[in-house]
């Protein structure tokens, strides 16, 4: 398996996929059953034929554009392993900056059971994540595909947290009534005439629904900004993931309703990745 192992990483790299040794590790495992601690303590054993020809599968379609996390129906986020279908988001990176300004917002404020609304759960990723992370906490998601809403639901229960949160299928917070501490959300916020510049992972194989925000990318938050008033509480914050380019058209909307800016925090390439309000 180690050969295999060798063997998948370098073609992975010609093919210019990267990290290519990273990612044939988890192309590995998922074609293996195996786990990473597994996978060294078992390296000299032979990978056999049926393993042989799923890896090469996955291979082929790693090499043809699709990511890792399609091709395997699982996707790692926050430390957590979530299912993804071509219903929702695979989970990136990127979102991960949400979690983290998010999480230091709430624990700045010491709050009690705070309340959780995550508009457009999508897998379920973000609010997984905070609620693994704040053990007092309790949400809702709220989507509007009722695939996604299976998705996340499920992720609730793959992580231990359906206990303490819900799933709702609706438009934003239209039936929704407040109050929550917290309010996060990755909605749509790729412009239309952005639509060229995207990566092939992320046009070909993200639902549409979940990518695209009209034709400057701000719909969603002109949608979403009236309602924020009479779902936060006093004292709450709303934090939104935003296009690199978007923070001043955002921040205008949402002081239009008289929330104030807390901050703008940046992902780990130095970009504009999330904008966080608070309600007086």
């Amino acid at each position: 398996m180690a050969q295999a192992r060798k063997l998948l990483a370098s073609a992975l790299a010609d093919a210019g996929k990267e990290p290519a040794a990273l990612e044939a590790r988890h192309l590995l495992e998922g074609a293996s059953g195996l786990n990473s601690l597994e996978l060294l303590t078992r390296g000299d054993e032979p990978l056999g034929l049926e393993r042989a020809e799923r890896l090469q599968r996955f291979m082929e379609c790693r090499i043809a554009g699709a990511p890792v996390g399609r091709i395997l129906g699982r996707s790692g986020f926050y430390g957590l392993d979530l299912l993804v279908t071509p219903d929702v988001l695979d989970p990136r990176a990127d979102t991960e900056t949400l979690v983290n300004a998010a999480l230091d917002f709430a624990r700045s404020r010491r709050w009690t059971q705070p309340k959780i609304l995550d508009l457009g759960t999508g897998s379920g990723a973000i609010l997984c994540a905070l609620l693994d992370a704040l053990p007092d906490a309790t949400g809702i998601g709220v989507d509007l595909s009722p695939s996604a809403c299976r998705i996340a639901q499920a992720n609730l229960a793959r992580c231990g947290l359906a206990n303490r949160a819900s799933i709702m299928c609706g438009n934003w917070a239209e039936a929704l009534l407040g109050a929550f501490d917290l309010i996060v959300s990755n909605p749509p916020y790729i412009a239309l005439t952005e639509k060229s510049e995207l990566a092939e992972e992320v046009a070909d194989h993200d639902p549409a629904l979940a990518l695209y925000g009209g034709s400057d990318g701000l719909d969603c938050y002109r949608r979403l900004a009236p309602d924020l008033p009479r779902l936060l509480k006093p004292g709450g914050g709303a934090l939104f993931e935003i296009g690199w380019r978007q923070a001043a058209d955002v921040a205008n909307i949402f002081e239009a309703e008289g929330l104030g800016v807390a901050e703008v925090a940046r992902d780990s390439g130095g970009r504009d990745r999330v904008i966080a309000f608070s309600r007086p």
